[in-house]
């Protein structure tokens, strides 16, 4: 199916037109201007009747219109390891799905798996642009018709953020804020916000919970700080009316029970940590490698211990991680590891 819909048919290859009553040596030798603007407007005519027919026409495009019992979801960062799994799983319970990527740290192989396995016209487009570009934003809510964001798009490395804090504050806190101006200026009104744990920083008891204070202690966790404070003070405003599928069906879920209005804050989680040390042996074991380990000082921005309880999200969206077996989880990736060492590249 074609990427983007703006994808226009090609215009098929014309035999020269005689006109009735003209005679063809004649009109070789003096131009006839009126059968030459007949022809051209004939074949305007013929151009306005195939570009209407065409699926990226714009009275005709399914992603620029709302459909009664269709659902269409803006997924940001689709193409990265959570988002392209959140929108297979999107796909799967029949949503519509756009997503929109610039590849920095998503791959177009996840995109084109995702096509291959939903071929149907009207269920998925990519759309490349980038979130930084206010008017490239304004332009895709202007020409698709979205009902609900799922904001997945970010960089997302603790010690890289204490590198480049410029750069996450940018690409996280002020990239979320166009999303949010453009879901105003376009009467969007749900968004599924994917934060992460990193907004808590080093709390004094454990495991965390929605209301433990949030004290990040790194450029990226401040800057998805940032982000939900943002959140909240512009849904204040408005007038009311792991294992990664885990991840991906918590945020299905709360779609699902998005309400106009209210705001959900849910951590998600099994409950329970692990040490870089377990990780490590679940590894080795999963691989069946010899993995050297090399004991460090933490980086900078590193925690000592966080994690979550999931009461919450049990209790209101009746959510509970079903893959808590990490040598499992480890098995399956490894799976898939081996049989594309080159990452999509070599599907």
């Amino acid at each position: 199916m074609p990427t983007t819909p703006r994808s226009r048919s090609q215009a098929r290859t014309t035999r020269p037109w005689i006109l009735p009553g003209m005679d063809f040596a004649d009109s070789r030798r003096k131009p006839n201007f009126t059968g030459k603007i007949a022809v051209a407007a004939a074949l305007t005519v013929m151009c306005i009747i195939v570009l209407k027919q065409s699926p990226g026409f714009s009275g005709t495009n399914v992603f620029s219109r709302h459909e009664v019992g269709v659902t269409h979801v803006l997924v940001t960062g689709g193409a990265g390891y959570i988002g392209s799994h959140a929108t297979l799983r999107l796909l799967k319970d029949n949503y519509r799905v756009t997503i929109v990527d610039n590849l920095s740290r998503g791959n177009m192989g996840a995109v084109r798996v995702l096509q291959r396995l939903f071929p149907q016209p009207g269920r998925l487009q990519f759309i490349y642009d980038d979130l930084g570009d206010a008017k490239a934003v304004n332009k895709l809510f202007s020409e698709n018709a979205f009902d609900a964001v799922m904001h997945f798009a970010a960089v997302a490395y603790v010690g890289e953020s204490t590198m480049e804090p410029l750069r996450y504050y940018h690409n996280i806190t002020s990239n979320t804020l166009t999303v949010l101006e453009a879901m105003a200026a376009h009467n969007v009104n749900t968004l599924i916000y994917s934060s992460t744990c990193a907004t808590y920083g080093e709390p004094d008891t454990m495991p965390i919970v929605e209301t433990t204070p949030q004290n990040p202690i790194n450029p990226y966790g401040k800057a998805k700080k940032m982000a939900e404070d943002i959140i909240l003070d512009f849904t204040k405003s408005k007038k009311s009316n792991i294992d990664v599928t885990d991840l991906v069906d918590a945020h299905v879920k709360a779609l699902d029970k998005a309400e106009p209005g209210k705001v959900g804050i849910y951590n998600v989680g099994t409950g329970q940590g692990r040490s870089v040390k377990e990780f490590v042996e679940a590894c080795k074991k999963a691989t069946g490698a010899s993995i050297k380990v090399d004991y460090l000082a933490r980086r900078p921005g590193d925690y000592a211990e966080v994690y979550s309880d999931p009461s919450k999200i049990h209790r209101e969206l009746n959510w509970t991680a079903q893959y808590t077996d990490l040598g499992q989880s480890l098995t399956q990736a490894w799976k898939w590891q081996k049989a594309h060492p080159k990452g999509y590249g070599s599907a």
